[in-house]
């Protein structure tokens, strides 16, 4: 094994650093490339007519996934090293409601805010401000939270894990998820397009 580079004492935590800025720097351009500075573009998957969102998302997704689990298979990376963030069910869901609302109402998400900010978008500069903001509201108010912050606890889960299915069938399964996802996505779009054509004339 000789991944994950960082668990295994390739570089310390300053370069662990440089190396995560160097992976935001380039996850920003390509979200900037996709068009996703654009709260109109991001908002119009809301409404079915552009779903490129989910496509280039899902995409990385299940890039990274394919990428993770043969480099498992082939002894390059310990899957027991990744680090897997705890789950706090209640306070995900809540979390998860607001932010999809926010994300509605915005037209951003966190990351895409910071990138429609970079490039110049006042409502993304807005937004941007915005998330500054939550963060320092919940630090302070972090002692009444506490409680809905920590509830629910359910540890590091994978899928492998609640289903008790493999990992290799779990992947197969994500990746036709994918193949589905993304044919019914374009079909949508087709059928929203034509409606579109058919409204107008």
């Amino acid at each position: 094994m000789t991944a994950p580079f960082f668990k295994y004492g390739f570089f310390g935590e300053d370069i662990s650093l440089v190396v995560a800025f160097a992976i935001g720097i380039g996850f920003g351009f390509f979200l900037e490339r996709a068009g996703f500075n654009s709260a109109k573009k991001l908002a119009a998957q809301f409404y079915f007519k552009d779903l490129t969102v989910f496509k280039v998302m899902f995409t990385a997704i299940v890039t990274a996934m394919l990428g993770v689990y043969y480099l498992s298979v082939f002894g390059v990376m310990d899957l027991g090293l990744v680090y897997l963030t705890p789950t706090f069910l209640l306070p995900e869901i809540i979390g998860g409601f607001i932010l999809g609302i926010g994300f509605v109402v915005g037209g951003y998400c966190p990351g895409t805010a910071c990138v429609g900010a970079a490039t110049g978008r006042i409502d993304a500069l807005v937004l941007f401000v915005g998330i500054f903001a939550g963060v320092f509201g919940f630090n302070e108010f972090y002692p009444l939270l506490k409680g809905l912050y920590l509830a629910t606890p359910m540890g590091q889960l994978t899928l492998p894990q609640v289903t008790g299915l493999p990992y290799g069938f779990i992947v197969f399964a994500v990746v036709l998820m994918a193949l589905g996802g993304f044919w019914g996505a374009e079909w949508v779009e087709k059928k929203m397009a034509a409606r579109k054509v058919e409204a107008s004339s």
